[in-house]
């Protein structure tokens, strides 16, 4: 099932549920940057599919991503983000305990989402899952993981494209998400990634906007929420990771976990950023048991 959640200055989110609304855990999962739901439907499809259907799944594409109502670039922040997540809360699933789920830029909403609305957690959240994600120090983000020279070749070359009609005027980056196949393969995907990895990855980034991925870099580059993270302390964390993420390596990793040492850290070996699509199995459990310790959890 489908709904819209219009958030506070008018912007309407696309969100999809499935699972009984009387279920005794919410999943929320929160996609990443230029992705949409869409990557998250295999896991959703397994969290779904798990004995006695205990979990409700709601996932959404976040402000100007998929089906979701495009903003102005000055409203492209993570604040905003972790704003949005907290109404799709209080619209969507407004009771009962809750794991979210986050990928990437969706991890890092988390954990804005940690920094702003704090109360929230505290009365609401059963568990966090943070999935090829970051607490900060991505200044090199905007290279898209290149550094030296092509790193500044590009930033050169960035501003000029993102400024011009071509890059402004489109509404989305490709008609053929195909022709991605090659670049998508040596950025976001790890070795041999399948069928379903590759194309789930080139037709949601084929359908971003342009202006969507120039519009968050700022954001992304400034992301530095170290101090958030102390708010998931006494919740249990799952921290996950490819070995061939090349956006956000396992150092970003291990760098969540020296603020959450308690947390679970699981590293898939040969997978790339794309977790959520290239280790649907692995990614499900992992949230699935945070799903279940929210069940056998006794009431307060």
């Amino acid at each position: 099932m489908s709904r819209r959640v219009v958030t506070r200055d008018g912007t309407g989110l696309y969100v999809r549920e499935s699972g009984p609304p009387t279920a005794g855990v919410t999943v929320l999962l929160a996609h990443g940057w230029t992705l949409d739901e869409r990557c998250w439907a295999p896991v959703a499809d397994v969290l779904g599919a798990g004995p006695g259907r205990l979990m409700r799944v709601v996932r959404y594409d976040h402000r100007a991503h998929g089906r979701s109502d495009d903003t102005p670039d000055a409203d492209k922040t993570l604040e905003n983000l972790a704003d949005d997540m907290a109404e799709v809360i209080e619209q969507v699933c407004p009771s009962g305990p809750l794991v979210i789920a986050g990928h990437s830029m969706g991890g890092m909403t988390t954990m804005a989402l940690a920094e702003r609305h704090p109360e929230l957690v505290a009365s609401r959240l059963a568990g966090v899952a943070l999935v090829a994600t970051a607490s900060g120090g991505l200044g090199g983000a905007a290279t898209l993981g290149m550094s030296g020279r092509p790193a500044r070749a590009f930033l050169v070359g960035k501003d000029k494209v993102t400024a011009s009609p071509y890059w402004t005027g489109r509404r989305s980056v490709t008609r053929h998400p195909a022709l991605l196949g090659p670049g998508m393969r040596a950025l976001l995907l790890g070795r041999r990634p399948d069928a379903l990895a590759v194309r789930a990855t080139c037709e949601t980034i084929g359908d971003c906007r342009p202006t969507t991925i120039s519009g968050f870099t700022p954001t992304l580059t400034s992301h530095e929420r170290d101090a958030a993270l102390a708010t998931f302390a006494d919740l249990p964390v799952e921290v996950l990771v490819g070995t061939r993420d090349r956006l956000t390596p396992p150092r970003y990793t291990r760098r969540i976990r020296e603020h959450l040492p308690d947390a679970r850290m699981t590293v898939f070996p040969d997978a790339g950023h794309m977790l959520p699509v290239e280790r649907v199995t692995g990614v499900a459990a992992r949230i699935a048991s945070l799903a279940h310790r929210a069940t056998a959890a006794p009431a307060a």
